[in-house]
């Protein structure tokens, strides 16, 4: 697969895209940096994390958790609030640091 191809690849739906990203070098990414919640080389990437987010019900649902999260987990429902797909999320907290109205509880994993 050509390298352009190759990361056009990468950004169709979830069905669609290869299980794995794989990449030989820089040139072989994609030229807008994007990042999709897909299996990392060992599987699926949440199980190590060590604080979960959690949305409370102050929720303005204003998005800024979606857009800074920088693994994609974060996904708006019908209703307009926001779900995680703690099956990927790392708990790196840039969600809850970025919340303005603090909205978001990093949580210790049991």
């Amino acid at each position: 697969m050509a390298e352009t191809e190759k990361w056009k690849a990468i950004n169709k739906s979830r069905d669609k895209r290869p299980k794995l990203q794989e990449y030989k070098n820089w040139k072989e990414l994609s030229p807008i940096p994007i990042s999709l919640p897909i299996d990392g080389s060992i599987g699926i990437t949440g199980d190590w994390r060590t604080f979960r987010p959690k949305i409370n019900e102050e929720c303005n649902k204003c998005g800024i958790c979606w857009m800074y999260c920088p693994e994609a987990v974060i996904s708006r429902k019908e209703d307009g609030s926001f779900e995680i797909n703690y099956l990927y999320c790392k708990g790196c907290g840039i969600c809850a640091k970025e919340c303005n109205v603090k909205a978001i509880e990093m949580v210790r994993e049991k």
